[in-house]
């Protein structure tokens, strides 16, 4: 340490005397270099170097460029060290004190997908993974996949790539891609563009609670730096700073910063440096790795971002690799991974290596633990923590566990329900970070079973050392609240309810997943697991009136055509089909409009529907990302269906026959909705060849879409009957031949003054409410292009009075003046000429 500072110390002097050095040296160059190569501080290499130069003054200044070059390169490689030290051992959920699992050994290639991706996320981040997976796949000839190591590299020679956002849902992998890249750096593997990689997380950032400066930031988690980093921050274009989680950053929502810093030493709140540092006022051309969870993307200035990339978790391929790497047995890992393969909950979670490596840890632990492979979330994670408990204690329910350090015996449940409560609390207040001196952390500070499913950093601050706790994910904290719920006095959270005008946390979902594990975990089949191994004992009284909820509000949802997946997926969590027969319903309508739906959505809607006896009065997949194969694998269920809607998803040929083989073999249907939904003439062709078999369809409502005058000739002998209403509005109407369709009243490419149109336009603003506002773009690109005829209609200067005071609204609330902004500000100045 003497001689590290003894070294510096001589550094900075040759720094600050230099050009006097230069002076007093040029006439001893020679002997200077003789000293320096005898003393193997110099190579002949170097010795050559300093030879080729023009003069002795010119020499002497290469010997000082050197010296500081090779302490430069002397640090450098410490650095690398110290990241290679940090990253090598891969921490998972489970894993026990002292054990080390080497990443090299199990790290799995994650599937990076270049490309940027839609800010829009309404629910749940983990359940709206599946389908977005496999559509990354099937256009993969469209987006490129890429490897960790051509993250900053620029492509078709454009300009170079500096700030790069990663997303992912929770538990896809964005932390265990930090670590290859820091991993990779440390042995020289990767990234070797970059002379030094600095991370940071905001789980960390989080603890800094007054003004700081970067340089502080910096130094927090290096102080072996400290001596070099004016040098590193001067030479920024060789450096990389990686910011891991944002969706974790307390100020998340306040990153649209006016105050901004320029200057390494200048104080500042954290989000001011964050900001400053993202959009180039401080340490411009430094590059800067950023990883966050979809749904905080918004507040991100995205203007400054150069690449977004995007992390779909695991291919089947990389899955089967995984358990490969957890069981280090090649014929276990096989026979394990049939046993997932078999099943396709589990298989669906394993997309998630969070997942993987929980559904993993059941197969390995939790043999015959109840009999059956687990049907739904709430039975894979009801298997986790028994299997973890039996892993970690050896025990079961009626084993008491001794501490050695104070002689005090718990039960398991009571350490369950201490860590349901702390989960339960700290969920409703949106809190995922603990501090020791939290009331319900320091209940159990006693337990030796708190690592297991407790992660802690030692938070470190001038004066002050204070230990920061949260659970391994965030799911299993929804999942521990859900037990402590269900398994105390506490009351029943109230219903979620949907209403047209969402706020932030309802598009996000924030309760979802806790609600179906609760649901889960009221079920009787999880209840007596839970009693047998964990001795928790659910209320009979609770469980009743939780089942009498469901069908209530099942009900109403049903018969007023509201949104009702998370209540079909509190449904499927109990696995009672009593439940869904139980349902006396004037009409079904099943409305789950709005949500990009996964494979594992589709499960609950058909477990629903195969349930429920009668006619479907109407399905409502506005705006679900539905595809064709979905659609070809729910078609039975399509055929008892009067109402279909269907618009607002991008349906292709393939899509629109799966369709047109409804309406060939369906008696039922008799209203179709395909409007926003990219089909032309040869698609609508395709449609009027299977209405004409059973002449059932009454109404087609196609607005917003590419069909022409000629396109709609093909309806014709169609209208009035069967259909006796087609709604052609906003088409691309073109070809200026609207005397084709004179005779044709029940085909409507105008406004009029009937009164169904009002209860559209209503319907239509309602559609404008729930959309994000890339999609409301979209939406405004058909609604306001507008004719002066239309306006004189009573209700449609109505509607685009509305319509603009609405988008007026949603500029108001933008954080910055992005493209979207400006494309809404656009379309504001239209509606009001």
């Amino acid at each position: 340490m003497v001689e590290n500072d003894s070294c510096n110390s001589c550094l900075k002097t040759i720094r600050i005397l230099r050009v006097s050095l230069v002076d007093e040296l040029e006439g001893q160059i020679n002997s200077l270099l003789e000293v320096l190569v005898r003393q193997e501080v110099f190579t002949r290499d170097d010795r050559e170097e300093v030879l080729c130069q023009p003069g002795p003054r010119a020499r002497v200044r290469k010997v000082l460029d050197i010296l500081e070059c090779k302490e430069y390169d002397k640090v450098k490689q410490k650095h690398k060290d110290v990241l290679r030290r940090r990253s090598e051992s891969m921490l998972f959920y489970n894993t026990r004190h002292g054990e080390k699992i080497l990443f090299a050994e199990h790290y799995v290639n994650l599937l990076l997908v270049d490309g940027h991706q839609g800010l829009e996320i309404k629910r749940h981040e983990v359940l709206t993974f599946g389908q977005k997976r496999l559509s990354l796949q099937q256009k993969s000839a469209v987006q490129r996949n890429i490897t960790p190591a051509e993250l900053f590299s620029s492509t078709n020679g454009n300009r170079p790539v500096k700030k790069v956002l990663v997303t992912g849902v929770a538990g896809i992998g964005k932390t265990i891609l930090v670590q290859k890249v820091l991993f990779d750096f440390g042995r020289n593997k990767g990234h070797l563009e970059f002379d030094f990689i600095i991370h940071m997380t905001f789980r960390d950032l989080n603890l800094i609670d007054r003004p700081t400066n970067l340089r502080e930031m910096i130094l927090r988690k290096n102080r072996h730096l400290a001596k070099e980093l004016d040098n590193i921050l001067e030479n920024e274009s060789k450096l990389l700073i990686i910011l891991d989680g944002f969706d974790e950053f307390k100020h998340y929502r306040r990153c649209d910063v006016d105050v901004f810093v320029t200057e390494l030493d200048e104080d500042a709140e954290v989000v001011e440096i964050f900001g400053s540092l993202m959009q180039g006022e401080l340490l411009p051309n430094a590059s800067v790795l950023l990883t966050s969870r979809p749904a905080a993307m918004t507040h991100i200035p995205v203007g400054c971002i150069d690449r977004f990339a995007l992390i779909a978790g695991f291919s089947l391929a990389e899955v089967e690799d995984f358990f490969f790497c957890y069981f280090q047995d090649s014929a276990l890992a096989k026979q394990k991974f049939a046993v997932v393969s078999a099943n396709e909950l589990m298989l669906t979670l394993c997309y998630i290596p969070a997942f993987c490596h929980i559904v993993c840890c059941i197969l390995k632990e939790g043999n015959n633990l109840c009999g059956e492979s687990p049907k739904t979330m709430t039975d894979i994670y009801v298997q986790y923590l028994v299997a973890l408990l039996r892993s970690h204690t050896q025990a079961r329910a009626e084993t008491f566990l001794q501490d050695p350090r104070t002689g005090a015996s718990q039960q398991l449940s009571d350490v369950v329900l201490k860590l349901g409560g702390l989960a339960f609390q700290k969920l409703m207040d949106h809190q995922t970070l603990f501090y020791s001196s939290d009331r319900e952390v320091a209940a159990l500070e006693d337990c030796s079973l708190v690592s297991t499913f407790l992660d802690k950093t030692v938070a470190q601050e001038p004066g002050c050392t204070e230990e920061v706790y949260s659970f391994v994910h965030l799911t299993v904290q929804e999942f521990f609240a859900a037990v402590y719920c269900a398994m105390t006095d506490h009351p029943l959270p109230d219903a979620p309810q949907h209403t047209a005008s969402l706020t932030e946390e309802t598009r996000n979902g924030h309760l979802d997943l806790f609600n179906r594990f609760l649901s889960g975990v009221l079920s009787e089949r999880n209840s007596n697991l839970l009693l047998r191994q964990v001795g928790l004992c659910c209320r009979k009284e609770k469980v009743l009136a939780y089942r009498q909820r469901i069908i209530r509000e099942l009900t109403v949802l049903c018969e007023n055509g509201a949104h009702v997946l998370n209540h079909l997926h509190c449904l499927f969590e109990q696995q009672d089909s009593s439940l869904a027969q139980g349902l006396e319903l004037k009409t079904l309508r099943v409305n789950v409009s709005d949500e990009i739906l996964s494979q594992m959505d589709y499960n609950v809607i058909k477990y629903f529907l195969n349930l429920t006896e009668g006619k479907l009065s109407e399905l409502d997949l506005t705006g679900t990302g539905v595809s064709c194969e979905v659609l070809r694998d729910i078609q039975p269920l399509l055929l008892g269906c009067e109402s279909l809607w269907l618009g607002e998803n991008n349906l292709d040929m393939d899509t629109v026959q799966v369709i047109a083989a409804v309406l060939q073999e369906s008696d039922n249907i008799i209203h179709l909705g395909v409007g926003w939904s990219n089909i032309g003439d040869e698609e609508l062709l395709a449609l009027c060849s299977a209405i004409r078999i059973k002449k059932k369809l009454q109404e087609l409502w196609m607005e917003g879409n590419q069909v022409s005058y000629r396109g709609l000739l093909s309806l014709t002998d169609l209208t009035p009957v069967p259909l006796k209403r087609v709604v052609a509005i906003w088409n691309d109407l073109t070809d200026r031949d609207p005397e084709l369709l004179s005779t044709q009243q029940s085909i409507t490419v105008n406004f009029t003054d009937d009164e169904m149109w009002e209860a559209w336009g209503n319907w239509v603003l309602k559609r404008c409410e729930v959309s994000s506002n890339e999609k409301l773009v979209m939406v405004l690109h058909k609604v306001c292009n507008i004719s002066v005829g239309c306006l004189e209609v009573r209700w449609v200067k109505t509607f685009y009075e509305k319509l603009s005071q609405f988008i007026k609204h949603r500029i108001e609330l933008c954080t910055e003046d992005d493209d979207v902004c400006k494309k809404l500000k656009m379309y504001e100045s239209i509606l009001n000429r």
